[in-house]
């Protein structure tokens, strides 16, 4: 069981819904570039690159299918050459022979049950071999239609800091963060949360004087309104 944030979240800050709003709107004026980071080309790519991502980072990713995507352009292409290369053409991203049966199980049902195409829904990419739901919503809200929120290591801590859930489980505090986070939000919410995780509320050492969402956050280390970065 990875570590749990919720019992960080101790000061008394205000009901969840009446601070999804305004924790939106901080997050996103602090990072307005907040986007998936992996590099693709098509729906195709999209739905690749996400299968690649697990247990790895983003960028060891971009850097496999910037040559992978050359190969590789259409579903025909991944079962058109041996196992073995195909292994070796994902090799750096780990878990290699794992995704490489997920890749080629998924290329065969999109052949025979989508005509070749990637699905929209969260039902149907589900259908799909080595895809999970986390996968699922990743590519549904990445093609225009989200159809819950993902839930990484990230959103998982920062929406336990917040307050937003006290559930460990991520199926669980997607349940939560749905019922608090406006449905125009699925899409964009994840990468706000992301990329505060990143940039700002780290694991171990949250930079809560530099955090905007700090007076709005139970578990901040800090009670007052935080400097703008650019005063």
């Amino acid at each position: 069981m990875p570590r749990s944030y919720v019992k960080e979240a101790r000061r008394p800050v205000g009901r969840r819904r009446d601070r999804i709003r305004p924790i939106v709107e901080r997050l996103a004026a602090a990072h307005a570039d907040a986007r998936i980071a992996l590099r693709f080309r098509s729906p195709l790519e999209l739905l690749v690159s996400v299968m690649l991502s697990a247990q790895t980072t983003d960028v060891n990713v971009n850097r496999v299918t910037e040559r992978l995507f050359e190969k590789y352009r259409r579903p025909e292409d991944y079962l058109a050459v041996p196992e073995e290369e195909l292994q070796r053409d994902i090799f750096a991203t780990g878990f290699f022979r794992q995704k490489t049966r997920s890749l080629r199980g998924t290329m065969q049902v999109l052949l025979t049950e989508f005509g070749g195409e990637v699905p929209r829904t969260i039902e149907e990419l589900l259908r799909l071999p080595g895809v999970a739901r986390k996968t699922a919503n990743v590519v549904a809200a990445e093609l225009g239609r989200p159809q819950g929120i993902v839930v990484d290591t990230h959103v998982r801590r920062l929406s336990q800091r917040l307050g937003l859930t006290r559930q460990e489980d991520p199926v669980k505090i997607e349940r939560d963060l749905m019922r608090i986070v406006p449905r125009s939000e699925w899409g964009r919410f994840p990468h706000l949360l992301i990329w505060h995780g990143r940039r700002v509320c780290d694991a171990r050492r949250p930079l809560c004087e530099e955090c905007v969402v700090s007076p709005l956050c139970p578990a901040a280390r800090v009670s007052t309104e935080p400097a703008s970065r650019g005063a």
